[in-house]
């Protein structure tokens, strides 16, 4: 099918042509008459022949040269295009390249997800060596990081361990309370926050996967007590930029559930201070209080205080997959109390955690 660009060049050369010739052959009568014919003297000065044989020529010559030579012009300008293109081709990849690797917008607008996932994936494997490993590492890093609904910041975690005074002092059944105050920055992906406290443990691990959930706590059922209970596990508080907000509670058989309503503040998409404190109960013979990050974190520090608990020393195990240590602080012996700091800066993949493992005084 033909161009319609092509057939209206076609047309229009056509036009000129016929134009230019019959003007040219009105020229040459009109000079022919002016030499046979009493004329006005202006109109023997005009050059009239000359005109006539230049639009003549022009209308027939040049026009039908341009139609005979028109195939081999284009494709004159297609090769020279080609070899114009083929010469300069790694200077503009190189340019194409640098500005996509320092031009992150020009970057996003012309590839979709899929694209930056396979140039990602790629790149990694140059990098590496290995695109096996690449591709497990890069898709670890999507599943963990990119389809996280949030990222927290400026991570702030209190924890007090007590006795506890409901049950027995030492041996079998006997207790820590642990009061733990969480707050962090966020832009919260929901308006709306949940807790959970489980018995079962592959609900519980169900649950640690659940992007819906912010807090998850395994308690196993011991002197009549269950998850369900508010004894062994409450949320006391939680507030929103220092506001708090209205915590709703539902039980059921070996579980229980803490539901927060954020308001319209939390779907603005700003950034905002969460702060919320639950209070749990943890075996003294567990040796074991494990803080979990179920999301993308930048920045942590905790602090855990244990005077009065017959605790003789507490060792630190950090999960955070980095090059870079944690900074552990433990108080002095001569303090009026115990407190250990664990601080890290840089970032930290979700379900990465710390875990405080102690030796009983009793043990010894």
């Amino acid at each position: 099918m033909t161009n319609p660009l092509d057939q209206l060049y076609k047309t229009k050369l056509q036009l000129i042509a016929v134009l230019a010739v019959v003007g040219g052959i009105a020229c040459l009568m009109l000079a022919h008459w002016s030499t046979t014919a009493s004329v006005p003297a202006w109109l023997t000065v005009l050059p009239l022949s000359e005109i006539g044989s230049t639009l003549f020529g022009t209308g027939l010559l040049a026009v039908f040269f341009e139609y005979v030579d028109r195939k081999h012009g284009e494709e004159r300008t297609d090769q020279r295009i080609r070899e114009a293109v083929r010469k300069e081709a790694p200077a503009i990849r190189d340019a194409v390249l640098d500005s996509f690797a320092f031009n992150v917008t020009a970057l996003k607008d012309v590839a979709s997800d899929e694209t930056l996932d396979r140039i990602a994936t790629n790149a990694l494997g140059l990098r590496l060596g290995d695109q096996k490993l690449a591709q497990e590492a890069y898709a670890d890093l999507r599943d963990q990081i990119i389809q996280s609904p949030e990222r927290w910041r400026d991570v702030d975690v209190s924890v007090s361990l007590t006795p506890w005074a409901e049950g027995p002092v030492s041996g079998k059944g006997s207790m820590f309370v642990a009061t733990i105050r969480w707050e962090y920055k966020v832009r919260p992906a929901s308006s709306t926050m949940r807790f959970a406290c489980i018995s079962d443990m592959a609900e519980y691990r169900e649950l640690l996967r659940d992007q819906t959930v912010a807090s998850a706590w395994f308690f196993d059922e011991t002197n009549g007590l269950n998850a369900g209970n508010k004894e062994a596990f409450e949320l006391l508080q939680l507030s929103l930029d220092g506001r708090s907000q209205k915590i709703r509670r539902t039980e059921r058989k070996g579980a229980q559930f803490y539901t927060v309503n954020l308001g319209t503040t939390a779907t603005t998409g700003d950034e905002v201070t969460v702060s919320y404190t639950y209070r749990a109960l943890v075996q003294r013979h567990g040796h074991l209080l494990y803080l979990d990050l179920p999301r993308p974190t930048k920045g942590i520090h905790v602090q855990l205080a244990y005077e009065g608990t017959g605790t003789h020393y507490v060792n630190v195990l950090d999960y955070f997959s980095s090059p870079s240590a944690s900074r552990i602080e433990k108080s002095p012996e001569s303090a009026s109390i115990r407190t250990i700091d664990v601080s890290f800066d840089g970032q930290i993949f979700p379900r990465a955690g710390i875990a405080f493992v102690w030796v009983l005084d009793e043990e010894l």
